[in-house]
């Protein structure tokens, strides 16, 4: 049986803003809309997004999932998502890791790493 990996689900208050705050992040689009999900890409035609669905309770704790972002540039990378609205985050990661923790503007986590060459570069660094 074959199956993919269709669609991240990330469970929000301000789901247009959230959705808004990740499309300018990955320089990705809103690709559907609707009052109780909105759901972003590439385009549309790509094989994973990302789903907002709203929740009413408030975050509480660390995430379980978070994003690994993979940039050219760290540095640049982390003052580009602070300036659109994403904030430092302090998880116990500690000085000398090699990724930098931030939390999007509804406090979920999620790391910006030091640019790598494959997938399991980061983990053996």
């Amino acid at each position: 049986m074959a199956v993919s990996l269709h669609h991240l689900v990330v469970d929000a208050h301000d789901l247009p803003g959230l959705a808004r705050f990740w499309c300018q992040v990955l320089d990705w689009q809103v690709l559907s809309e609707k009052p109780r999900e909105v759901v972003i890409g590439p385009d549309e035609f790509a094989a994973t997004g990302i789903c907002f669905m709203p929740v009413s309770d408030p975050k509480t704790v660390k995430n379980r999932l978070h994003f690994d972002l993979a940039p050219d540039d760290q540095d640049t990378e982390v003052e580009r998502i602070l300036a659109l609205g994403a904030r430092r985050a302090d998880i116990g990661q500690g000085r000398g890791a090699g990724w930098v923790v931030l939390a999007d503007p509804e406090g979920n986590e999620f790391c910006v790493l030091r640019p790598k060459a494959s997938l399991i570069a980061f983990r053996d660094a």
